[in-house]
């Protein structure tokens, strides 16, 4: 059975599904203003992860990510770029599918944006207010924090101590306007030249916090299994989605709360910011190096852990990933030679070993514990490929198996190019291997310079000469 630890209640808990065999997960999505950095990409590999465990587990997983496009942030980038808020949302949604698709996150089941849900937003707005959890100030709408019995549970705080204008997406010239400092916008009222839509209490746009509890609820329903994003919106942001959620339908939101850890910068654990230079977004990176090695390198770090993003780990990443696609390329490659039948001893140890990735992955999806299995795995699959004899059942239940897991963690496997299936290339490795049978290693080491330099590998092996391309 699948553990977790619930945020709300501060322990390991086991999954109970709401709807058997269905997993419902929200997870809070971008502020698409700029390229996502990769503080949002933790979340959302983190998450992709986790909801491929649950998919590897056998459930069918609708999963609910969000685009914040209409805000302060969003409303400041239009101005300075002369042009509409919709246009930079289209740009960066655009940017954040291409960004994503990248490191191999899985598109969401739905991928709603604020700006579509107004209606939605402003009916239950109104259902607040009917029941004297909201009021209107001056074509603001405010909830009334206090009337909350459970205010600050989520984030184990008491609301007295709860510090003015914690949300900063509440601006501090809203505060006369309340009836008490904690209390946070639903409404907020346009100002001129502003985006905004018809309301109730004038023109304006929605607030942060209600954008997530009208789509999470739209698209999950009003109770729904798995509630996720990144600590840093443990408050005010889902503190305030509960309140409002459970105020309005009078039941329980999410019956999980999941959070990932921050991501620091460099050797020096420094906290991301443009102020310090070392801003980093996905945009850049995805051009710079292997998607592939930023996504395992993240992907294999347990989602409450927190991340150091340096170029050591980065290396670190990039070799381990290396021996799983060695290993995939081992058993392609022994696949033209194998035998009928299968390998009792060999099957029996890939049982356990995918036995092991189901315990550690069940217990809080321990990646660490998970993806040392997978380790163990590649090297059962070497030593077996290197084998005299191999079989081709075992063989593809090797395959299979890698290829299962490693997709846990968002690893793709490049099909095995055909081996000596290049005529010239055959005609130079030819050339080669005359060359070290007469003694002449010179021109051996060079044709294999020659091959390298246009990109094809070879590798010697027990069962002949190999090549990949890079």
């Amino acid at each position: 059975m699948i553990n977790i630890f619930n945020t709300l209640t501060r322990q390991k808990e086991p999954f109970k599904p709401i709807t058997p065999g269905v997993v419902k997960m929200y997870v809070c999505g971008p502020t698409v203003y700029n390229y996502i950095h990769i503080g949002n990409a933790r979340s959302a590999i983190a998450f992709d992860t986790i909801r491929r465990y649950f998919e590897y587990r056998g459930f069918k997983v609708d999963y609910v990510s969000n685009f914040t496009d209409v805000d302060d942030k969003m409303i400041k980038r239009a101005k300075a770029d002369h042009t509409t808020v919709p246009a930079i949302a289209d740009r960066f949604i655009k940017a954040f599918m291409a960004d994503t698709a990248a490191v191999n996150i899985e598109p969401a089941t739905a991928h709603p944006r604020a700006s579509e849900n107004i209606p939605e937003i402003v009916d239950f707005i109104k259902v607040l207010i009917d029941k004297g959890y909201a009021y209107e100030s001056a074509g603001d709408v405010y909830y009334r924090a206090r009337k909350f019995k459970n205010y600050g549970q989520l984030s184990d705080q008491r609301i007295d101590d709860l510090e003015v204008g914690a949300s900063q997406h509440t601006a501090d010239e809203e505060t006369d306007r309340k009836e008490d400092p904690i209390d946070f916008a639903l409404w907020k009222t346009a100002k001129a030249d502003e985006i905004s839509w018809p309301s109730p209490w004038g023109a304006g746009r929605p607030g942060w916090h209600i954008e997530c509890s009208v789509m999470s609820t739209k698209y999950l329903g009003d109770n729904f299994d798995i509630h996720g994003g990144g600590q840093d919106l443990e408050f005010p942001h889902h503190e305030n989605e509960i309140a409002q959620s459970e105020a309005k339908t009078g039941t329980k939101f999410a019956n999980y709360w999941m959070h990932n850890g921050f991501v620091t910068v460099g050797d020096e654990n420094e906290k991301m910011s443009k102020s310090l230079g070392n801003f980093v977004t996905v945009h850049d990176i995805v051009q710079q190096i292997d998607p592939q090695i930023l996504r395992f390198f993240m992907a294999t770090t347990q989602y409450r852990r927190p991340i150091q993003y340096s170029q050591k780990n980065l290396d670190e990443a990039g070799n381990n990933l290396s021996k799983l696609q060695n290993a995939y390329r081992n058993l392609t490659y022994r696949l033209n030679d194998a035998l009928d039948g299968d390998d009792a001893d060999i099957q029996a140890q890939l049982t356990a070993l995918t036995d092991h990735f189901v315990t550690a992955m069940d217990d809080d999806f321990n990646v660490q514990n998970g993806i040392a299995a997978v380790y163990e795995l590649a090297k059962l699959a070497n030593v077996y490929a290197a084998q005299t004899t191999v079989q081709t059942t075992t063989l593809q239940a090797l395959l299979t198996a890698l290829e299962q897991l490693a997709s846990v963690f968002g690893v793709k496997f490049a099909a095995a190019t055909p081996t000596l299936a290049d005529a010239d290339i055959q005609a130079l490795i030819d050339q080669r291997q005359a060359a070290r049978k007469n003694k002449d290693f010179a021109k051996a080491d060079q044709i294999r310079d020659d091959l390298k330099a246009q990109g094809i590998i070879l590798e010697d092996t027990p069962q002949g000469v190999r090549f990949r391309k890079e």
